[in-house]
């Protein structure tokens, strides 16, 4: 575990495993870097792997001031400043996914490939989920509203072979003041008008069965990204990259492998 301090003053916990080139995973809304413990391995054939945990999460500080995708996709350019990374690969997924859209729209030459799973563009344009998935979500009892997430996590074939723990439920230590400025922050997403200038080769993944965010907004990414290529995972929900590990990780490896380096 180590630390930067972003030019805003706020310190931001990162942690790199493995060696090799670089690859950032960017973890989902109010969830710190343990969201990648189930997959993060996969990576580490011929690459190192960079997380960190959002600013309101894990070790990183928790100011009670508004939060953004765009203020995230800053504290994740002050770690690769840190590090002294001019360029690395950005897997980001949920939320995650969205702060990957600034990255690679805002600073392109620090991107050199570009993955987005089960994100969304936000915004006007983005899909958002059906009324009954948010009173789902809105339960009064907090042990419904966990089995509620579950199940728009995973299938229930999984869940019935996987007691867990699980990891994308959540940061359990986190304020409730900093879920709610997570929670903004990702409604609050619209990168609609930066989507047709990201120029790092981009693939676009997302289960065909994801609730939480609609599987339609997989083909608004890829048809708004300049030769951006879409891969629907058949039967799949939101973690995807977790119960479809054995399909997503090589096919996430593949392509990276495929970008050229320049």
């Amino acid at each position: 575990m180590q630390h930067t301090t972003t030019p805003d003053g706020v310190r931001i916990a990162y942690q790199v495993q493995g060696e090799g080139l670089p690859l950032v995973l960017l973890a989902g809304q109010a969830n710190n870097h343990h969201w990648w413990d189930g997959v993060r391995d996969d990576f580490h054939a011929d690459r190192s792997t960079l997380t960190l945990d959002y600013r309101g999460t894990g070790e990183s500080d928790k100011p009670d001031i508004p939060y953004s995708t765009e203020v995230f996709a800053q504290d994740v350019i002050a770690v690769l400043d840190e590090l002294g990374v001019d360029r690395a690969d950005v897997y980001g997924t949920s939320m995650g996914g969205r702060v990957a859209q600034h990255l690679a729209a805002r600073h392109p030459y620090r991107v050199r490939a570009l993955v987005l799973g089960c994100t969304s563009p936000g915004g006007l344009h983005g899909v958002e989920r059906a009324n009954d998935v948010r009173r789902s979500l809105a339960q009064p009892q907090p042990c419904a509203t966990r089995q509620a997430l579950l199940d728009l996590m995973y299938s229930p074939a999984w869940l019935a072979t996987h007691p867990g723990p699980y990891r994308t439920l959540g940061d359990p230590a986190m304020p409730a003041y900093a879920q709610r400025r997570h929670l903004a922050a990702s409604n609050q997403h619209d990168a609609w008008h930066l989507l047709p200038g990201i120029s790092a080769p981009t693939l676009v993944v997302h289960g065909s069965d994801d609730l939480l965010n609609p599987a339609a907004n997989a083909p608004l990414l890829a048809n708004r990204i300049p030769g951006a290529r879409l891969h629907m995972i058949p039967g799949a929900r939101h973690a995807y990259f977790e119960e479809f590990r054995a399909v997503a990780s090589p096919l996430v490896l593949d392509f990276l492998t495929t970008v050229p380096h320049r």
